[in-house]
């Protein structure tokens, strides 16, 4: 029994899972939308959403403050230009708003196996 045990395994290794969160959210940074299963969604939304919390904060700090978060987030993404969106284009749009970043969608079973799928997608103010 899993009691207490945070987060989606999706049926994968732990290095294979991380593989697969990084290379989502990159997705998610660059499309600003995308279609997934709903397992895979869930998972990388509450990653996606404090990564964009620590860029809006980050505008309010020192010179160090921002090297610092933009480290942090580089070593998790591991693509810069995807850190130079996050920073310069996605935070700023979200200044003013608390939280709640992303919206998911549901779109119905997918052909091949029946699987959830959703739409999970940045949400414009």
């Amino acid at each position: 029994m899993r009691h207490k045990i945070a987060g989606y395994r999706l049926s994968r290794s732990k290095d294979q899972r991380i593989g697969l969160r990084r290379t989502l959210i990159n997705q998610l940074f660059t499309h600003e939308r995308m279609q997934t299963t709903r397992a895979k969604a869930m998972a990388i939304r509450g990653e996606a959403e404090k990564m964009i919390t620590i860029a809006r904060n980050s505008a309010n700090g020192s010179d160090i403050d921002k090297v610092n978060a933009r480290r942090l987030i580089a070593s998790r993404l591991g693509n810069a230009d995807i850190v130079k969106k996050l920073f310069d284009d996605i935070a700023p749009r979200f200044a003013n708003r608390p939280g709640g970043y992303t919206r998911v969608y549901k779109l119905g079973p997918r052909l091949g196996d029946s699987a959830e799928m959703v739409q999970i997608e940045l949400v414009e103010d």
